[in-house]
């Protein structure tokens, strides 16, 4: 039977879960997939295999080369036939336990067939990599003889307290710089572009909150991104809610999110090496060994290690390129020691700042997360080093107010944490502040028939008639309707955040008149939330394209199968059910299928027969 029947047949029998599995692994996607069939030819496309063979290591690679090529000789070998292959080469050879392992990794990709510990590579499989020599890549002998690079330059000891001191900097500096991207992504999220990357003016804006050139601003989305700390979301990047919990965490506990998530994508085979030689410096050898052990890698490999070692410099895991006492705590134990000895390294953590006459706020060290993000609703960040600072402002306390807070609870919250009291200038602008909130009310328009969605009012019709002459607003559409009352097309929250961005004394009300608090709502929901899986989705069409009942044959499924027989010129061994009950089994090669019958020439009579569809039992291979 071709490899396409075979697959097809193999790929219907698979869980839903080890289908999906699959499918994300070698990347097929759901385009032009009509039934099992086009499935199975498009995990035994070329291109395909080669893409997936790029990823596999070399041991791996070996393995399946070998099963290739008994493959071709014998048909189907077991693991110690494998195993003696390798050492007939002359190179060492991995135990007959290993070979399973790897040849059941290979099964799992779909890149052969594995049944009663015996092994048959796919024929795409085995002409792709018997076509690698001819394009510089290793066959079978060069998989197996190739040495391993010698083993990693270990670090000088007069270097190691440099090395931790310079990586807790590092650390620190990429925690701060992501804590600023989420709080400002989580006020206004930053727009996506259609060809990828962040859109200048966001950018520009990112770049200025977290004080980094342009330049690192992608590198540390891509950071946040991979820790799962922001999502984009209808073409935006916004926070998620397992960002929004992070920004409550001790600046310890925020590194080892992102070291962990880093530490999680790393290739298993690298990870060991690594964990093998935490005092090693990495540069020229680690990408030697990269080479070496995944050699079809080439630009995908060499891209993803990039990626690692630069984000590892970023994190503090290595500095120049050595690991950090963290980073090898990481390596060869895990998290939790690395946590806590990271954690050690960072700047101390206080709770209580200076309030200045001119409205700012000095923190003398990193603050806590409660206190931080408790001043960060009341204040603006100024800057963010290890001594921080902040302003209040008439907008800064408009906002706080808007989410709930009084003149009592913001003034009573800044003498718990201030080391000066509060300064006079800071009393009288909270005072006044909370006079003027509220001079403008927005609420929900409720008319039937009415296209307005929410009313501006003010007793001031002054500063009603600002508003209405400010060119920033003007996207709200207002229409005044009488003196003191103003209609927008927009709902609520969006003329709510317009008007405190623009820094108006705007509250919202309800039907009752009543000041009601708000706060922006832009986290955005999981990646899974919602959108629907094209796997997910391809395999549920598949599913319902009908599965035989217990016992008998598909007739759609028949018929598909036999059409890739014909097609691939395939014999197959076809079951007949007889009037008496019995089966006759013919060794056929199909050549046409019409109005409900089957002709195929017969392999041991040379004749050609004639078989009525309805009375065929079963398909097999030829004998």
């Amino acid at each position: 039977m071709s490899n396409t029947l075979s697959l097809a047949s193999r790929l219907r029998a698979m869980s839903d879960a080890e289908l999906a599995q699959a499918m994300n692994e070698r990347g097929i996607g759901a385009s032009g997939i009509k039934d099992f069939f086009d499935l199975a030819e498009a995990f035994l496309d070329r291109a395909s295999i080669q893409q997936i063979l790029t990823r596999l290591d070399r041991e791996t690679l070996a393995v399946l080369a070998a099963i290739g090529q008994l493959t071709d000789e014998s048909g189907t070998p077991t693991a110690a036939d494998v195993e003696a292959r390798l050492l007939s080469i002359g190179g060492s050879a991995p135990s007959v336990e290993t070979v399973e392992q790897r040849a059941a990794r290979a099964s799992s990709l779909l890149l052969l067939e594995a049944e009663s510990k015996r092994f048959a590579a796919y024929d795409s499989v085995r002409e792709q990599l018997r076509s690698w020599p001819a394009f510089g890549l290793p066959g079978l002998a060069d998989l197996a003889l190739a040495k391993p690079p010698a083993a990693l330059e270990p670090v000088p000891d007069v270097d190691r307290r440099f090395i931790d001191r310079l990586g807790a900097e590092r650390a620190f500096a990429a925690t701060t710089a992501i804590t600023e991207l989420l709080v400002e992504i989580e006020r206004d999220p930053a727009r996506e572009l259609a060809k990828g990357g962040v859109a200048l003016p966001d950018s520009k804006r990112l770049a200025n909150a977290m004080s980094v050139d342009l330049e690192s601003v992608a590198t540390l989305l891509v950071v946040a991104d991979r820790a799962e700390l922001v999502a984009r979301e209808t073409g935006s990047w916004m926070i998620t809610e397992a960002g929004a919990a992070w920004l409550l965490e001790s600046s310890g506990a925020r590194w080892a999110a992102l070291a962990e998530a880093w530490f999680g994508r790393l290739p298993g085979d690298i990870r060991q090496l690594l964990g093998e030689r935490t005092h090693a410096l990495w540069g020229q050898g680690l990408r030697s060994y990269v080479d070496w052990l995944y050699p079809a890698g080439g630009d995908w490999m060499d891209e993803r290690i990039t990626v690692y070692t630069r984000d590892a410099e970023l994190l503090g895991i290595t500095a120049n390129q050595a690991p950090t006492g963290p980073g090898s705590l990481l390596l060869a134990n895990g998290m939790e020691t690395a946590q806590a000895a990271m954690a050690a390294l960072l700047p101390a953590e206080v709770e209580q700042v200076y309030l200045q006459h001119d409205l700012s706020v000095v923190a003398p060290g990193p603050l806590t997360p409660r206190v931080d993000a408790r001043l960060r609703s009341i204040a603006d960040a100024e800057s963010r080093a290890l001594a921080s600072s902040y302003r209040v402002s008439t907008s800064s306390v408009n906002r706080a107010m808007a989410a709930g807070e009084t003149a009592e609870s913001i003034l009573e919250f800044l003498r718990s944490i201030s080391l000066t009291g509060i300064p006079q200038p800071l009393d009288y602008l909270v005072g006044e502040a909370a006079t003027r909130y509220g001079l403008v009310r927005v609420g929900v328009v409720d008319e039937p028939g009415s296209d307005a969605r929410s009313y501006l009012r003010s007793g001031d019709d002054h500063l009603l008639g600002t508003i209405m002459v400010d060119q920033n607003l003007s996207t709200l559409g207002l229409v005044r309707v009488d003196t003191g009352r103003v209609l927008s097309r927009f709902s609520l929250d969006v003329v709510f955040w317009s008007l405190s961005d623009a820094r108006y004394p705007i509250a919202a009300e309800n039907a009752g008149g009543e000041i009601i608090a708000l706060r922006r709502q832009r986290t955005a929901r999981s990646a899974a939330t919602g959108a629907v899986n094209p796997v997910v989705a391809l395999i549920e069409r598949l599913r319902l394209g009908g599965e035989p009942e217990e016992g008998e044959a598909s007739q759609a499924w028949l018929i598909r199968q036999l059409d890739v027989a014909i097609k691939a010129r395939a014999a197959l061994t076809v079951s007949v059910s007889m009037p008496n009950g019995s089966i006759i089994d013919y060794q056929l090669e199909p050549t046409s299928v019409a109005g409900g019958r089957l002709r195929g020439r017969d392999k041991k009579s040379a004749i050609e027969r004639t078989l009525p569809l309805a009375s065929i039992a079963a398909l097999g291979p030829a004998l």
